[in-house]
């Protein structure tokens, strides 16, 4: 619970500097959003990537369409590149599961590295306020990725527990796991959040990818309910570009757990009952938008 705090704290403190640094840069970009759709995706990846929040940048395009300055035809190739953009925050995650007595190999573990950077963030937040939200973004990545560590060597020992083995295959039921992963996403509103709590439970080992891949189905849906709470009170547009990123990972999700489900009565995948870790749970998280992304594409007008 203690490392579940930090990790959420963290990434709270270096979300919100990293808006305050990069939202004044941001807002002129995409109000200036051309025709082309492709851009609109690639813009939508690239802000998402760097504010690490999806719905952070779903927020802005619904206050941007209930303004005039976007139409909603332009905002939704954003809404789809903000899905991929926000998995880079699991990819960065991932880092923790590095093992190698290399030393070069070592420094790009987030233990290593990451609190030298909350020294250093600490040194500039005292010495300047004009680097206070640079500081800021130091220090949360560093709360973060020790929180991060913390929860993964706090749930090693329930691998060991019958009782959480048990909990596991129950998320197997794809139904049971999507409405498990939306429920916790919408609860801690961030599907970077509970994507990271995922990853912390996979290093027990007793997480399959047969139970994994619903729930991260479930995390990307759960995520939608910012932008929804923020279309409240909004003009018709608005409120469609709320449910835009609903229907985006609603229709995913049916789709790819369809598909995946039929191949697999065919084929029979293997790799579904073996043990999966950070960097097979950040590898899904972003096929998974990029497939959904590309067979959506060409249906943006309808």
């Amino acid at each position: 619970m203690g490392g579940l705090a930090m990790f959420l704290y963290g990434m709270h403190i270096m979300g919100d500097a990293l808006k305050k640094q990069a939202g004044k840069r941001l807002q002129p970009i995409l109000e200036r959003m051309t025709s082309k759709r492709i851009k609109g995706v690639l813009l939508g990846a690239a802000v998402s990537a760097v504010i690490q929040s999806s719905s952070a940048t779903t927020v802005m395009v619904v206050g941007f369409v209930n303004s005039g300055i976007m139409q909603l035809g332009q905002s939704i190739p954003v809404i789809m590149g903000a899905n991929i953009g926000t998995t880079i925050t699991a990819w960065i995650l991932s880092l923790t599961g590095i093992q190698s007595s290399n030393f070069f190999v070592s420094l790009l573990k987030p233990a290593t590295f990451s609190p030298l950077i909350g020294f250093a963030g600490i040194v500039m937040l005292m010495s300047s306020r004009r680097k206070r939200d640079t500081a800021a973004i130091m220090l949360g990545f560093a709360v973060l990725m020790f929180g991060m560590e913390l929860m993964s060597d706090s749930v090693q020992g329930l691998a060991q527990m019958q009782s959480f083995r048990d909990l596991l295959i129950l998320f197997s039921n794809p139904v049971f796991g999507v409405l498990v992963g939306a429920v916790v996403t919408a609860v801690i509103q961030s599907s970077s959040a509970s994507v990271g709590i995922l990853q912390a439970i996979s290093n027990t080992g007793a997480l399959n990818y047969g139970a994994a891949l619903p729930i991260i189905m479930g995390q990307n849906i759960g995520t939608c309910i910012t932008a929804i709470i923020s279309s409240i009170g909004t003009n018709r547009n608005a409120k469609r570009v709320a449910m835009v990123h609903l229907y985006f990972n609603l229709i995913g999700t049916v789709l790819f757990l369809c598909v995946f489900y039929a191949l697999d009565g065919l084929i029979g995948f293997t790799f579904t009952d073996g043990p999966v870790n950070a960097l097979g749970i950040a590898i899904t998280h972003t096929v998974f938008n990029v497939l959904n992304t590309t067979v959506l594409f060409p249906f943006i007008d309808r």
